[in-house]
């Protein structure tokens, strides 16, 4: 059967009775994305199973392949030789961080010249922290923002730099991902000169980033505050598989919070760095129950339907906070999230997005410098828009379940990390296994 097409804006689909369904989500960007990085730089083939096949991660491959590595992304699993960084090539980084923040420091090994532009919004986004890092360390460097250009020897001295990292844990993920392959390896250290300063936001993404690294046979040291250090040396090839994305489990979550009914994310990790595992934490504040199964991950939604506001700092999970703000205005109570001051510098400015769009439909929302105060209204239908921004369409369509009438604008753009979402969440409503 041919799928029909998506309308847009999408009518998000309501649920007429509680949820209770069992999912299977496509794997994490974020481990995806670094696994497919490091088995570039590798002294080996690696293969990466259970590959998420999405934008970012096919940005991410098509980047890597202009490098000089293969990949074979064929099947489930996707197999990768390592670059042989001997070419001049154009990278298209679209909407994606990972491979703007990441590769130029990959890119800075090659011996060639290499040209980096995106979306037109990638333009805006902040890449000077790395660049400015690169060229310390002895690598040419074309341009402070996007379009931009590397022109590479084949080798990087490497050494110690000093960055200011406040706007983004990337930063330093991308010098520590690449840094053993420079010659004396890379000292990173964080002088926080931005709007939180001394402080790094998303902290479980570097602890991600140096779990793999060591679990490459990498040498890591960050026993120091703000301070990363890695020995030069191999990368050993490694298989791997990705763990499903728990930031992209939110929106299904929220079902069984909205509803009071129950959702399972089947192969929930036990122990993982990614930071949507802090939901479990989110949804029992909020008056959910969470329990592991032998099947996934179970959220049930309050038996009252009386949904509590939340008070939290979101630093550490930056990226759960159009799901989280989503669920506030339909809470019962008050809530205050803080410290995300770094999230207007995401896909969009989503803390002024989501202020802007919750309020459009009847919410109050006031937009503080590193956050915002929901406060408990009667929502309404209208259009949600979404900015090019996969996780304000995850806000959209969550609101869409307990209000009548929202409609998503660009739905498509939750393909960044998870294709065919669309017709995934529609699915929800009529079967319960997804």
């Amino acid at each position: 059967m041919t799928q029909q097409p998506i309308a847009d804006p999408f009518p998000a689909p309501r649920p007429t009775a509680p949820v209770d369904a069992t999912v299977s989500l496509p794997g994490s960007k974020s481990l995806m994305n670094r696994a497919l990085l490091l088995a570039a730089i590798a002294d080996g083939p690696s293969v990466v199973r259970r590959a998420l096949r999405s934008r970012d991660s096919s940005l991410m491959a098509a980047a890597l392949t202009a490098l000089g590595a293969t990949i074979d992304s064929s099947g489930a699993d996707w197999t990768v030789t390592p670059a042989s960084f001997d070419r001049d090539g154009a990278i298209d980084v679209g909407l994606a961080g990972t491979v703007m923040r990441f590769v130029p420091p990959v890119a800075a090994l090659n011996n060639g010249l290499v040209a980096f532009d995106g979306d037109d919004y990638m333009r805006q986004r902040p890449i000077g922290e790395v660049l400015n890092a690169l060229r310390s360390l002895g690598v040419a460097v074309e341009g402070d923002a996007l379009p931009f250009s590397l022109a590479g020897t084949g080798s990087v001295p490497g050494g110690t730099v000093t960055i200011d990292a406040s706007g983004s844990s990337q930063f330093v993920s991308a010098l520590l991902l690449a840094g053993a392959r420079y010659d004396a390896g890379v000292d990173v250290r964080h002088d926080g000169r931005g709007p939180n300063p001394g402080q790094v936001p998303s902290l479980p993404h570097i602890e991600m980033t140096i779990s793999m690294l060591r679990e490459h046979g990498v040498t890591v040291h960050d026993d120091e505050p703000n301070r990363w250090v890695v020995a030069p040396g191999p990368v050993k090839a490694l298989d791997r598989t990705i763990e499903p994305d728990l930031s992209n489990a939110a929106p299904f979550l929220a079902l069984a919070a909205i509803t009071g009914g129950r959702m399972v994310v089947r192969d929930w990790p036990e122990a993982t760095d990614q930071p949507g595992d802090e939901l479990r934490t989110i949804l029992s504040l909020m008056g959910c129950s969470v329990e592991s199964t032998d099947d996934g991950l179970a959220v049930t939604g309050p038996a009252d339907g009386k949904l509590l506001g939340l008070q939290m700092d979101l630093r550490d999970v930056g990226e759960l906070t159009p799901a989280v703000a989503a669920l506030c205005a339909l809470a019962t109570t008050p809530s205050r999230l803080t410290g995300v001051a770094h999230i207007r510098g995401h896909e969009t400015d989503r803390l002024t997005a989501l202020a802007t769009e919750l309020n459009a439909l009847g919410a109050d929302v006031e937009e503080l410098p590193d956050g915002l105060v929901i406060r408990p209204a009667a929502l309404h239908g209208g259009v949600f828009h979404t900015y090019a921004d996969h996780r304000m369409a995850h806000a959209g369509v969550i609101i869409g379940a307990a209000v009548d009438g929202v409609l998503v604008e660009n739905i498509g753009t939750t393909g960044k990390t998870f294709t065919d979402f669309a017709p995934f969440w529609a699915g929800l409503f009529s079967s319960p296994e997804a």
